[in-house]
């Protein structure tokens, strides 16, 4: 494909998933007021927080739809991107996606769901309470801060299927994956660094330890994977 053919195809693949998240914000505005209920539990409920701008309140309903709606989508979207990075597949590894689709989708929401009952019950209160300071948070720097981790540890639980599906494709080896272990481990380090919202060691490591085993869960799939490359 020449540069053109390139970008003609990235843009359509951009426009479907353009469309699919638009869709999905939409319906995400009928049930937006309780997500927002929810989300403010970790912190004590809505009444925990004090907004100070008079538009402050609808960026935060528009953004929880918006978070939302890339949730609803995520399966067009994986789905979009795959189709994109790798547009030569064959019909056997096209079968694939009827997997991997669904299962990126599935792995995200294990995410969020991990950063919403293990991580945000014991950051929230750590930073709250940091220095006995009263702290009366404002809706956009809360919600910013939990769509921020939700999101990122959402896209670090893909790591099983992203490695799965690149030893499918042959550009990694189990072999591999086992050799560098320890520089995957010191890489899971600095992520955890980075996505963990407070500085204890403790939070640290309750990103460090699922991300741990979904790499060596990754390693046991890309042995299955490619297994079936070499047939």
């Amino acid at each position: 494909m020449t540069l053109l053919e390139h970008l003609e195809e990235l843009r359509s693949r951009l426009l479907k998933a353009s469309v699919a998240l638009l869709i999905t914000t939409a319906i995400s505005f009928i049930f937006a007021d309780q997500l927002v209920e929810i989300l403010t539990i970790p912190i004590g409920g809505r009444e925990a927080l004090e907004a100070i701008d008079v538009t402050e309140n609808v960026g935060v309903f528009m953004r929880v739809s918006l978070i939302s709606g890339l949730v609803l989508a995520m399966p067009v979207i994986v789905y979009q991107f795959i189709r994109f990075i790798v547009p030569g597949l064959t019909r056997e590894e096209r079968r694939y996606l009827w997997f991997i689709v669904p299962s990126a989708s599935l792995l995200f929401l294990m995410g969020v769901a991990f950063a919403y009952f293990v991580m945000l019950p014991t950051a929230v209160p750590f930073l709250i309470g940091f220095l006995d300071i009263p702290t009366r948070p404002r809706p956009k720097a809360y919600f910013s801060f939990v769509s921020r981790l939700m999101f990122w540890i959402g896209v670090s639980f893909e790591t099983p299927l992203i490695l799965a599906f690149l030893a499918r494709l042959g550009i990694i080896t189990p072999q591999l994956l086992r050799q560098n272990r320890k520089y995957a481990i010191v890489l899971i380090a600095v992520v955890a660094a980075a996505i963990t919202p407070t500085v204890d060691p403790i939070n640290m490591m309750l990103v460090m330890i699922p991300l741990i085993l979904l790499y060596e869960l990754g390693i046991l799939l890309s042995r299955f994977t490619y297994r079936q490359r070499q047939r």
